[in-house]
């Protein structure tokens, strides 16, 4: 039985971890080709801080943050037919995971994979689409290549060094410690720069001998521009998702290293894309990755803290200590 009401944390104003706080709240109802899912974990992203920071949602977003949940589908709507009530599974969400129940749209709900619990599959949606699509789709990484990820032990970074390996290319990572290099390492890095320590461009290019980095990932905003230019190969990719709360960063690189590189500054942003790319991107990732995942693809958790300790994950996630996935667990 679906109660009328749930918990809920929701962004109750602009601000820090602290504006995050429970509340009550109407279970929504699926609409045609939607699914209501009663969570077990949500995850943790840094478009979650964001938003909370901005005080405000993206178009038809919601004040109940969280971008990917897992768990068991206890209605469907008119004209589902994937699913049905029982199903245990994993989605992808515009908002509202932090919360007892949430809404999904039926083409980017995805079955658990083989071996996977609740806990495992709520840490693969946002982190491994959004990986999968930067690198792939947009940034074109063909084996062989190099691909750099900055912030390489975060959950995108985790994840993308492993489709990069993957796929054949050769892998450098950069993160803030010993710790977290030895992380990137593990999971298949081919060099793993420390950039508190080190400069990453000279890394880069004692590593590739030269060749410099096909695609590099970046989460930093615009703070890299031009050490990435001096970094990227010729004909490479430097492909950005985290426009950070504010959106308008200022973007200052070099034009004739652009030039002479022949270098495409690009980015995506996996939330507000259209429903018709996000069911590409779950085409591709299930066609290319499912059947890897447990055994050459696996996600890394870092913590899991319960809903109404939000506050907490948050500042976790801002402080940059975690290494992986932050999950939320969800009580009924």
């Amino acid at each position: 039985m679906v109660p009328n009401t749930m918990n809920a944390v929701l962004i109750t104003r602009a601000g820090g971890p602290e504006v995050l706080k429970p509340h009550t709240r109407p279970v929504p109802q699926p609409e045609a080709g939607q699914v209501l899912i009663k969570v077990a974990f949500a995850g943790v992203n840094r478009a979650d801080c964001d938003q909370r920071i901005r005080g405000s949602a993206p178009a038809a977003g919601t004040d109940i943050p969280g971008l990917e949940v897992a768990g068991e589908i206890v209605l469907t709507g008119p004209g589902v037919t994937r699913w049905k009530v029982g199903d245990r599974v994993c989605a992808l969400v515009n908002g509202g995971g932090y919360a007892q129940y949430c809404i999904a749209a039926e083409a980017v709900t995805l079955p658990l994979p083989s071996g996977f619990d609740l806990r495992q599959a709520a840490a693969l949606p946002e982190t491994l689409l959004t990986a999968w699509h930067n690198v792939f789709m947009v940034g074109r990484l063909k084996s062989g290549e190099w691909l750099l990820v900055h912030g390489g032990s975060s959950g995108v970074g985790t994840m993308a060094i492993q489709l990069g390996c993957l796929e054949g290319a050769n892998v450098i990572a950069t993160a803030g410690s010993a710790a977290k290099c030895n992380v990137c390492v593990k999971l298949g890095a081919a060099s793993a720069i420390n950039y508190r320590e080190e400069d990453f461009v000279a890394a880069v290019q004692r590593v590739t001998e030269g060749h410099g980095a096909d695609v590099i990932l970046d989460m930093a905003q615009a703070r890299y521009a031009r050490k990435n230019l001096e970094a990227v190969a010729t004909d490479g990719r430097i492909v950005h998702l985290n426009p950070g709360p504010n959106y308008e960063v200022e973007y200052c690189a070099p034009l004739a290293l652009i030039l002479t590189k022949r270098a495409i500054v690009t980015g995506s942003r996996l939330r507000v894309s259209s429903m018709e790319r996000k069911v590409e991107i779950v085409r591709q990732v299930m066609k290319r990755v499912w059947p890897h995942l447990g055994t050459r693809v696996r996600p890394i958790i870092d913590s899991v803290i319960p809903l109404e300790r939000a506050a907490e994950a948050h500042a976790r996630m801002e402080s940059s200590v975690q290494i992986g996935k932050i999950l939320l667990e969800v009580t009924h």
